[in-house]
């Protein structure tokens, strides 16, 4: 009868996470579950409830920081999307920038209006075709500079489905 108890309680608390997203009523659940197998291999009442202590503490102090970690990313809440998510693209010039003067590229597919890092007089210009790297997003305009040796996205991090 015991062991049915620590089962009944198990699933009751394991559907309840389902509504709270906290993950802890999970780890409960689950250490109702190893509690409800010990019971049932013949462990005495007492037993039952220090198995019960450990599994949840355990689940709760170590599985439970690894599963927030993978469900909801670094833990600060930012999401790579937006205008953020150009920061380090690579760009193909379309009209040239040169100074002051903006031009426009194609990032991803979508033409940007574009700035140049360095403008002004004795900046080089950046012609038709020439690749650059998104270093900001000012409004609706990027700021492009011209790609430099070493990594292909410098600054930004990865995409959702990047590693």
């Amino acid at each position: 009868m015991i062991p049915l108890l620590w089962l009944i309680a198990g699933v009751v608390l394991i559907a309840v996470e389902l509504v709270s997203g906290t993950f802890v009523l999970l780890m409960l659940g689950l250490a109702a579950l190893v509690t409800s197998g010990a019971s049932a291999l013949g462990a005495p009442l007492g037993v039952d409830v220090a198995v019960f202590g450990v599994s949840a503490a355990l689940l709760v102090l170590l599985a439970r920081p690894a599963l927030q970690r993978r469900m909801h990313g670094d833990g600060d809440g930012a999401v790579n999307a937006g205008p953020s998510a150009l920061l380090g693209a690579t760009a193909e010039v379309v009209d040239p920038i040169s100074g002051d003067d903006p031009g426009t590229v194609r990032i991803a597919g979508a033409l940007w209006t574009a700035r140049a890092l360095h403008d002004g007089p004795g900046s080089p210009a950046l012609t038709s075709g020439d690749p650059v790297v998104v270093v900001d997003i000012r409004g609706a305009t990027a700021v492009v500079t011209a790609p430099t040796a070493g990594p292909t996205h410098p600054s930004r991090p990865p995409l959702q489905g990047e590693s």
